[in-house]
C-alpha cells in the first residue's frame, strides 16, 4: 500500500476595505489543518502611486508587495498556494510553485476563463473555476495531480472564511502582526 505524501497548502487572500489593501496567509496540511497563518498590515497607495502604477497598481499591491511578503516570511513551504483574488494569481511569476485562482461563482474574468487551456477544473459546488496563470498553463497538469490527491479531502473555498474570520478576531484583540 502506497502512502501519499503529505503536502501543504497555502492560502492567500487580499482585502480591499476603506483603510487599504490587507492581505491573510494560511498554510495547511492536506486535512485542512493550520500550520501557521500571517497577517499583513493594512496597505494604502497613495496619489502618486496610482498615477504611476496605473492599471498595474492592485497587481503589484497584491501579488508583489502583499503576497510574496507574506510567502517569503512564512516558515512552513506551501506546494500549492491558491488564492481567491485574482491580482494575487500574478505572484506565480515571483515563486516557484503553482498558484491557482479559485474565481467565484459570479465572477466574469473567471467564467470567461473556464474553457481556456489555463483551467484546471470548471465551477461546481457553489464555486467558481479554478484558473492558473496565463504564463503557466504547464502548472494545469501538475495542480489537478495534486487535486485528485485530495478529493473529498479538502474545500479549496473554505479556509478563506477562516482567514476572514482570523482576521476579524486579530483585529479585535488589536494584533498588529507584520508583514
Amino acid at each position: 500500500m502506497a502512502a501519499t505524501a503529505p503536502i501543504n497548502l497555502g492560502f492567500l487572500t487580499v482585502l480591499h476595505e476603506a483603510n487599504g489593501y490587507l492581505g491573510g496567509y494560511l498554510v495547511t496540511n492536506n486535512w485542512g489543518r493550520p500550520l501557521e497563518f500571517r497577517l499583513s498590515t493594512a496597505v494604502q497607495p497613495n496619489r502618486v502611486q496610482h498615477i504611476l502604477y496605473a492599471g498595474t497598481l492592485k497587481v503589484y499591491l497584491c501579488a508583489d508587495l502583499i503576497g510574496k511578503t507574506l510567502v517569503d516570511k512564512t516558515s512552513a513551504t506551501a506546494q500549492l498556494l491558491v488564492t481567491d483574488t485574482e491580482a494575487v494569481l500574478e505572484l506565480r511569476q515571483r515563486v516557484e510553485v503553482p498558484v491557482v485562482w479559485v474565481a467565484a461563482p459570479d465572477d466574469p474574468a473567471g467564467q470567461a476563463r473556464a474553457g481556456t487551456e489555463t483551467c484546471v477544473e470548471g465551477a461546481r459546488r457553489g464555486r467558481g473555476p479554478i484558473l492558473v496563470h496565463p504564463r503557466f498553463p504547464g502548472d494545469v497538469s501538475a495542480v489537478r495531480e495534486l487535486l485528485t490527491g485530495l478529493e473529498g479531502i479538502v474545500d479549496l473555498t473554505e479556509p478563506f472564511a477562516r482567514i476572514r474570520e482570523a482576521i476579524t478576531e486579530a483585529r479585535k484583540m488589536g494584533v498588529a502582526s507584520r508583514k
